[in-house]
């Protein structure tokens, strides 16, 4: 199949035209190269390249493909969970609080240096000390810069051992270490860069020192990046040799330039544009379940909200299946579960529906027959707003006359970690691929008092005491029986559902758009990024 380029195309991709295996693609009417993968997305949130310092959602798919871990997934095959990376194999003490790994041999940097257990020494210990904000994905072991010569350490040249501070469910621990936050850095290359004691953080945030299979090549801030093949990955041979990321805004562009055959993959086109292009057959459509949910959840500090009749009523005033019907189709399934879908332990079940007679009642029963006033504190985002005011609509059918009240994301998430609102519409994404992740922030709350201020807990922005749900997920997280484990936050979920005052609503479905010719794209499923080197033309 021949793709033609317009000198349009040519203009836009000038910014990153490079040799590709000796020549420059400079000629308009030539096909984009067949060692070439070219993406349109949105990558204004990449802000450091350093993989210590990275936590959006750009920077996490550039880190999957320039850095290996010590704990790695197959993309070929995303069920299978974690596996073995950069280290071959690992033993768990009999205490369940040391892992002690065996590093691959014969692996090499981009620079040409081995990759050793000092390495990874050197980029764990570097994670808990630049303490910068994905760091809590492993200090919540233990692990402190006081302490860490002593818990992070390689035994020697290719051996590294960690010692956590309480045993964990071993696969809590490996899950936590296929995150962005544990890719294994080049300690020499980093070292030879560091200023006053930064790590060498200024220096990363706009290089490379990675294993994986590419290495960065340019990136210009809210235009692009370029990554090149390395050649002889041990994970095996890259189709693509080069890798392109173009940041376009609009989703009409990024169409357009799919359409033309500028580009090989567009990853953020809106419903409308995802069905211009469904009778074209040079293009195809990906679905896959993203780890994202939409949520409303119901502040316990205010009277009628707190009442369990209101807060159940409020589940059976959902439009699920008319919103997923309409202005979310194709783009958000169904899910009331606070795990996403394809987590271990998910559940699938959906005991709410849209019911007007059944939460009358309910409200009758609390005391609110006449209903009540209410406001809505929502983001200024097109589909938050959309599922705000068909929430409005259907609130309103039951007597409860709800107000929205919108603001930058900033201005809201204030108000919510404030715990200064009544009704928030919202969206959460896992921080790392475990169940604890969403578990410890939906169903988890030790201390209720406003002091407390843990606001990175729901269930605290909430002021939901969550008593026994948290002490079953602090079970959860130390259970080392892995189907065990599963069946616990299965429980936790049903009672979740039962008697939380959150309406889990949605589960984000990314739909990315591409050539019909592009095989092997896998955007990591709900449990990680994308990986580009399987891809193939």
């Amino acid at each position: 199949m021949q793709f033609k380029r317009s000198l349009l195309s040519l203009a836009l991709a000038a910014s990153v035209a490079m040799p590709i295996s000796g020549a420059i693609i400079t000629e308009a009417g030539a096909a984009t190269p067949p060692n070439m993968l070219i993406i349109a997305g949105r990558i204004d949130d990449l802000i450091s390249l350093d993989p210590q310092e990275m936590f959006e959602f750009s920077g996490t798919d550039m880190a999957n493909n320039i850095y290996d871990k010590l704990v790695m997934l197959d993309p070929s095959d995303l069920s299978k969970g974690y596996g073995p990376g950069l280290a071959e194999s690992w033993e768990i003490s009999e205490d369940g609080k040391t892992f002690t790994f065996k590093m691959r041999e014969g692996i090499k940097f981009h620079s040409g240096n081995p990759v050793t257990a000092k390495d990874a020494e050197f980029s764990i210990r570097r994670a808990v000390a630049l303490k910068k904000t994905p760091s809590f994905i492993l200090t919540q072991f233990g692990f402190t810069a006081e302490n860490m010569n002593d818990t992070i350490k390689a035994v020697d040249a290719n051996t590294f051992q960690i010692t956590t501070d309480k045993k964990y469910a071993p696969s809590f621990v490996l899950n936590c270490f296929t995150a962005a936050i544990a890719s294994i850095v080049d300690s020499e290359l980093v070292k030879s860069n560091e200023v006053d004691g930064d790590w060498g953080n200024g220096w990363l945030k706009t290089n490379s020192a990675g294993s994986g299979a590419f290495k960065l090549q340019n990136w210009k801030p809210n235009e692009s990046y370029s990554l090149t093949a390395v050649p002889g990955y041990w994970r095996g041979e890259v189709a693509m040799k080069r890798v392109i990321v173009r940041h376009v805004m609009e989703s009409a562009s990024q169409r357009l330039m799919l359409e033309k055959g500028d580009v090989d993959i567009a990853r953020h086109l809106s419903p409308e544009d995802i069905a211009s292009i469904s009778t074209n057959e040079d293009l195809k459509v990906e679905d896959t379940l993203r780890g994202r949910l939409m949520y409303i959840s119901f502040n316990q500090k205010d009277k009628a909200l707190s009442h369990p009749k209101v807060a159940e009523a409020l589940k059976y005033l959902v439009d699920y299946k008319g919103m997923t019907g309409s202005f979310l189709k194709g783009q958000y399934t169904i899910q009331q579960a606070f795990l996403p879908q394809t987590y271990m332990g998910e559940l699938k079940d959906t005991p709410y529906s849209l019911n007007v007679e059944k939460a009358k009642a309910l409200l009758d029963e609390a005391g609110y027959a006449d209903g009540f006033d209410v406001e809505f504190i929502v983001r200024n985002a097109t589909e938050r707003l959309e599922i705000a005011q068909s929430l409005q609509n259907t609130f309103g059918q039951a007597g409860i006359n709800a107000k929205i009240s919108t603001g930058t994301g900033k201005q809201i998430l204030g108000r919510y970690r404030a715990r200064d609102f009544q009704i928030y519409v919202g969206a959460w994404g896992p921080d790392y691929p475990d169940p604890h992740t969403n578990a410890d922030t939906f169903a988890n709350n030790p201390d209720n008092r406003d002091e407390a201020k843990l606001t990175g807990k729901l269930a605290w922005r909430n002021a939901y005491p969550a008593k026994d749900l948290t002490v079953l997920t602090d079970l959860a997280v130390q259970e080392s029986d892995r189907e065990k484990r599963a069946r616990m936050y299965v429980e936790a979920q049903k009672t979740f559902q039962k008697e939380a005052p959150f309406a889990v609503m949605f589960q984000k479905i990314e739909q990315n758009s591409m050539r019909a010719n592009v095989s092997g794209f896998n955007p990591g499923g709900a449990i990680t990024s994308v990986f580009y080197w399987p891809v193939k033309k």
